[in-house]
């Protein structure tokens, strides 16, 4: 029995043995396979960086329609929501006083330039005697002061019918600029005054709009230091975007006149003209503005995967001319369309692991191949 039970430990130690040696040459076998890996060859592009910011949409001008004349309104002479030109009939207020008013001054015009003729033709007729010593100096002097009182309430008296007459245009309410009107709040029969505070209607000029978002004022400074040669040469073009990012296709212009601070918040407002001849875009809408911020004519970048982060150090692997991985220290910029800026610890040429990057150590041999986006690695598919 003891020699048996020693055959035993012997044969189960041999086991051991054998088994052990066969994971030894398989870890062998396993760390001469080079790793499989898409790497990037850097090549220097052009970069623009760029924001999206929120933004609410506001007429270009806007009018507020008040009356001018106090009365009863008649009658609405336009559809709500209507495009209306300048000087387009909006209401009309009851004009029979102002007619009346009309009248009455134009007689009172008449009955003044009759008493003025009679005043000159006095003085005409006592200029002579006066010469003549036949009157006194008296009478003529107050025949003159007559002819030229009666000359100022002439003056006087087409002043009141001009009044009068502009009184009776103003009884027709019209649009000061183009643009739609909106809702009415005036109705056909409400009496309207001067003194009002609601207006009767207003109209939005939106053939253009503008676009205001808000930054910081210290994002605003740096920003005007990158694109300084832009706006010296022509101004900033953007983007506007819908809800989902898609671009409606208008032109716009970043505005950087009259921009001020908020000392509350130190924000500023930014103010992005927009071409809107459709009209797709209605004030008061929330949308995208794709602000640039800056451009670069030959940056170095690589998709966001590559860069790994460790203690705070953002690093790539890169494959060198003998086919081994290294790791190497980068400083990262901008982030754009998924792609990190390298600003320093890479250069020209060099190939920059993308996928794979988890079988690697330091110094592995790896098998690389061309790394595709996927965009056109699911067109290549197809």
């Amino acid at each position: 029995m003891s020699s048996r039970k020693t055959q035993y430990v012997a044969g189960l130690c041999l086991c051991a043995l054998m088994l052990g040696g066969c994971d030894s040459a398989e870890q062998d076998q396993e760390t001469t396979v080079a790793a499989k890996v898409s790497v990037l060859t850097l090549e220097p592009a052009a970069l623009n960086i760029s924001e999206d910011l929120p933004g609410r949409v506001a007429a270009f001008r806007t009018a507020e329609i008040r009356a001018q004349v106090g009365g009863i309104v008649q009658q609405r002479l336009f559809e709500q929501g209507a495009d209306i030109k300048a000087g387009a009939a909006l209401f009309q207020i009851d004009p029979a006083p102002f007619k009346a008013e009309v009248q009455t001054s134009a007689a009172a015009l008449q009955r003044a330039q009759a008493v003025l003729a009679r005043a000159r033709l006095q003085a005409v007729r006592l200029e002579p005697l006066v010469q003549a010593e036949a009157v006194s100096q008296q009478l003529y002097d107050d025949a003159v002061s007559q002819r030229d009182q009666a000359a100022a309430d002439v003056a006087q008296a087409q002043a009141v019918l001009a009044r009068k007459q502009l009184d009776l245009t103003f009884a027709t309410v019209k649009a000061p600029i183009a643009g739609r009107v909106d809702q009415a709040v005036t109705s056909e029969g409400a009496l309207v005054a001067t003194t009002d505070s609601s207006p009767m209607a207003t109209v939005q000029q939106i053939d253009k709009v503008y676009i205001d978002v808000r930054q910081s004022a210290t994002s605003l400074e740096r920003w005007r230091d990158e694109l300084g040669e832009q706006l010296t040469t022509g101004g900033v073009t953007a983007q506007v975007l819908d809800s989902n990012g898609k671009a409606y296709g208008l032109n716009a212009k970043i505005l950087f006149s009259g921009i001020s601070v908020d000392p509350g918040t130190g924000n500023v407002l930014l103010r992005i003209q927009v071409d809107n001849p459709t009209h797709q875009l209605l004030p008061g809408m929330y949308v995208l503005a794709k602000v640039p911020r800056a451009h670069h004519a030959a940056a170095l970048s690589v998709p966001q995967e590559a860069v790994l982060r460790r203690n705070g150090q953002a690093s790539v692997w890169v494959v060198n001319e003998h086919e081994q991985a290294h790791r190497v220290p980068v400083e990262v910029g901008e982030l754009a369309n998924r792609h990190y800026r390298i600003s320093s610890g890479l250069n020209t040429g060099q190939r920059v692991v993308i996928e794979g990057t988890e079988r690697l150590v330091e110094g592995a041999p790896v098998s690389a191949s061309v790394w595709l986006p996927p965009a056109q690695r699911s067109q290549e598919q197809k």
